[in-house]
């Protein structure tokens, strides 16, 4: 800590802007650690002071079951986040979602799990946009993207990356019960001083009109921007920028990010996360299954971990399957 501070003193620290960032954010990020324990340590030794009078005084029994459940809650995270060690587990993510088999059901789903993740951003404090939205035919979305902005979350994110799939009564007036696939793939926010080659005759650039809301200009000139990066096929977009500059510039780094993680997932050799998300996204190919008929269920299909409480999954409520998987990876 006494080295970053002397740094930052320094009188040409701020010559190097993004350098001085990243000294900013690993002493921000050392000092939420430190202040975190100090935090612990205060909490401990109140609790130590409420229980000599919890038998006797009812309010300070109840003083300290809701002490215990905060520092449950709070070593919960500070436990998974001891998980993520991964060179870029800190980082920002950009995640995609992808409907899949099950037609308006499945883009119906795909929207749900778009909420759940944006939701579960809130919860945690974190930053979420909506980069780019492709609504489907009838109801739901075709596809998203988003960035989510906040510490680990690209190493909290990306156990949730895969299949997911939903069994429910259908609400489209079926009256039956269907099955739907939704997929998402998570990559990390790559720094602007980490080169990823991209060619510009590999990419194919089209415009079109936003759909999403932005006023009057982004709604009635072509603004929106689709990338297509013909080598690998990975597509990205954005739309919801004022101009058209802005929005290929966006959709340029959510690419640079997708071809990152393409190339970190080469290098480790361990593509099993990476063809989850390139299989079908169908029967047989999901990491968790989420049922509300015939019975209400959330079960990881990796971690064999399971919710009874559909309503408060759907709402974001997710950390446990994360820390879970991560539990899981990290014994592997």
């Amino acid at each position: 800590m006494g080295r970053l501070e002397a740094r930052a003193s320094e009188p040409d620290f701020w010559n190097d802007q993004e350098n001085a960032q990243k000294v900013l954010q690993q002493r921000s990020r050392i000092e939420r650690v430190v202040k975190r324990q100090e935090g612990f340590e205060s909490s401990v030794a109140d609790a130590e002071v409420l229980f000599e009078f919890a038998a006797e005084d009812e309010g300070s029994a109840k003083e300290l079951r809701a002490l215990v459940e905060r520092l449950e809650l709070e070593v919960s995270e500070a436990e998974t986040e001891m998980l993520l060690s991964g060179q870029h587990d800190a980082l920002n993510a950009i995640c995609s979602i992808q409907s899949g088999a099950g037609g308006t059901d499945a883009q119906d789903w795909a929207e749900m799990l778009l909420k759940m993740y944006l939701k579960w951003a809130e919860r945690r404090g974190f930053k979420a946009e909506v980069l780019d939205l492709q609504p489907g035919q009838e109801a739901g979305i075709k596809s998203a993207t988003f960035r989510v902005e906040g510490e680990y979350a690209y190493g909290l994110l990306s156990a949730e990356a895969g299949v997911h799939r939903l069994v429910r009564i259908s609400p489209f007036g079926t009256g039956t019960r269907e099955t739907s696939f939704a997929s998402l793939f998570v990559s990390p926010e790559i720094d602007e001083n980490i080169e990823v080659e991209i060619n510009e005759k590999d990419l194919r650039v089209d415009t079109y009109r936003s759909t999403g809301a932005g006023g009057q200009h982004i709604n009635t000139t072509d603004s929106a921007v689709r990338i297509t990066h013909l080598p690998t096929g990975i597509v990205v977009a954005c739309q919801n920028q004022r101009s058209q500059h802005q929005n290929r510039a966006v959709a340029m780094q959510v690419l640079r990010s997708r071809l990152y993680e393409l190339e970190l997932e080469k290098r480790r050799a361990e593509t099993a996360a990476l063809e989850a998300n390139k299989a079908d996204i169908s029967f047989g190919s999901q990491i968790r299954n989420y049922v509300l008929a015939p019975y209400r269920m959330v079960k990881d299909a990796r971690t064999k971990v399971e919710r009874g409480d559909v309503d408060a999954v759907l709402n974001g409520d997710i950390d446990d399957f994360i820390k879970a998987y991560l539990l899981a990876r990290r014994a592997a």
